[in-house]
């Protein structure tokens, strides 16, 4: 039956994660701290606003780039917050979640052989669906030493005549990093004068400690033509099921990026999109009250970690991942979180399946859990570490 299966769905890998998380249902007793999914509720009166409209109705079709009211609650919020200026009819189109941003952008911008620069580390599906459109991957390395930022002059020296596209995630997945503004003014410099487009997913933008600033790239005049910007309801009001995203550029890559979105999911769920409308238009004080707690469990989890002899952990300033290195004790990050979900019942992510170079010898974990289950996850991680 091989033979009748596409060489693109061959060459596209299933999820490194979700072979954990298969893995993890066959055990019991398990702390799962693999997905990047908040453990809150998504707010009452986001959820209020979803019953209101199934009563009103609202159970059709929409618009491909969504509900009119959806996309100018989004411009507004845009200009204030991000300092983007955005064409609600021409400029913003919501999808099926930032994964289906993602998955639009490079089937629109990428064709076989194109160069698409990635991070190492950077979010395991960009890997994924670059394989899957058949581009050429490029790794920038980001070195813990310099908090897991690019170096801008690295990066420029990456691009060549077939780079078609760069991806950049702030705050990031997996690290937790968050680019500064000067950092991102000077990548600003090189996009506008090489011959590029700038993907930069920014779905982890609420989720900010220690008095960080969140910056859009797309705020820059000299760039907004050539930057694609990806943000999400998933994270920031604990909205992972409801797939709701947004992506904003200029009108022609909307245009095309709308062709992908149509014969993909026709729209986004029309429910959904006005529960997102509530999302934006209602009280914010449940995503305050989330990161403060985010950054609660962040400074115990790497409290703990750095107690384990041979682990690093450094502390991220933003999203809700710890990246701790572990290759004192193991260079095989694959092995390694292998032997800790059998032996600690523990269910972590390799690094190398956000990297191959830099994420080796490294493990992903979500601190999207309670402050108990991630006390006893380091606990036990501890105790079959000390077998090793």
């Amino acid at each position: 039956m091989e033979r009748f299966i596409s060489e693109r769905a061959i060459r596209t890998p299933l999820s490194g994660i979700k072979k954990f998380s298969e893995k993890a249902l066959a055990l019991g007793n398990v702390i799962r701290l693999e997905l990047g999914e908040p453990d809150f509720e998504t707010p009452k009166f986001i959820r209020e606003a979803a019953k209101k409209a199934m009563d009103k109705g609202y159970t059709h079709y929409t618009a491909i780039a969504g509900i009119p009211e959806l996309r100018e609650a989004i411009a507004e919020k845009l200009r204030e917050e991000n300092g983007i200026e955005a064409d609600p009819e021409k400029e913003i189109l919501v999808t099926c979640g930032g994964y289906h941003a993602i998955f639009a952008i490079f089937n629109v911008l990428l064709n076989p052989g194109d160069e698409v620069i990635l991070t190492d580390p950077a979010w395991s599906a960009y890997y994924s669906v670059a394989k899957f459109v058949n581009a050429k991957i490029i790794y920038c390395p980001l070195h813990e030493d310099r908090g897991f930022k690019p170096d801008v002059g690295e990066l420029e020296n990456k691009i060549t005549d077939k780079t078609k596209l760069i991806v950049l995630n702030t705050p990031q997945n997996p690290t937790g990093a968050v680019l500064d503004r000067k950092t991102l003014e000077e990548i600003a410099d090189i996009i506008g004068k090489r011959n590029v487009i700038l993907l930069s997913d920014e779905v982890y933008e609420k989720i900010i400690f220690d008095g960080e600033k969140h910056f859009s790239i797309a705020s820059i005049p000299d760039v907004r033509e050539k930057v694609i910007t990806v943000f999400s309801f998933s994270k920031t009001y604990a909205m992972t099921g409801w797939r709701v995203g947004y992506v904003i550029a200029n009108s022609t890559f909307t245009e095309h990026l709308k062709k992908v979105v149509s014969i993909s999911t026709v729209c986004a769920s029309s429910i959904a999109q006005y529960a997102a409308l509530a999302a934006l238009k209602g009280p914010q004080d449940a995503v305050r009250e989330m990161v403060k707690e985010y950054g609660n469990r962040r400074n115990l989890i790497v409290s703990e970690l750095n107690k384990i002899n041979g682990v690093k952990c450094f502390k991220p300033k933003g999203a809700f991942y710890v990246f701790p290195d572990f290759s004192k004790i193991s260079k095989d990050s694959m092995s390694l979180a292998m032997y800790i979900l059998e032996k600690a019942r523990v269910v972590t992510v390799p690094g190398v399946i956000f990297g191959p170079e830099i994420g080796e010898g490294h493990l992903r974990m979500s601190f999207a859990a309670s402050r108990e289950d991630l006390k006893e996850a380091v606990r036990r991680i501890r105790e079959v570490i000390s077998d090793i």
